[in-house]
């Protein structure tokens, strides 16, 4: 796709282009959901078992992995592990939450 030629032409791109970063933000936020759901469940199964909100050595394990994967993506590897973080740390968040009242606010 080029951006150059007569401004409509270019406008038009542009509202495609945008359109498609819309579908994209809309599909990661249902993803996220998705992948909510069964962190929320593993949280649940780790209330009721006693193990620790966090699992250090299986999040070095997904950094990595998520890395590898970036990598073969041709994305940013360390974009990929901030992403990964803010995700764990929010997972942790929802675990403790649901070790301590059975429940998470997800309204904060």
């Amino acid at each position: 796709m080029s951006i150059s030629g007569p401004p409509f032409e270019s406008s038009t791109e542009l509202t495609e282009l945008r359109r498609s970063i819309d579908n994209i933000d809309a599909a990661l936020i249902h993803l996220l959901a998705e992948r909510f759901k069964f962190t929320q469940a593993v949280g649940r199964l780790k209330a009721t078992t006693g193990l620790p909100a966090s699992d250090p050595d299986r999040e070095k394990v997904q950094i990595a992995r998520l890395r590898a994967l970036a990598e073969e993506a041709h994305l940013d590897p360390a974009f990929a592990e901030k992403f990964l973080n803010f995700i764990v740390a929010e997972v942790i968040h929802h675990h403790e939450q649901i070790a301590s009242t059975g429940a998470i606010d997800t309204l904060q």
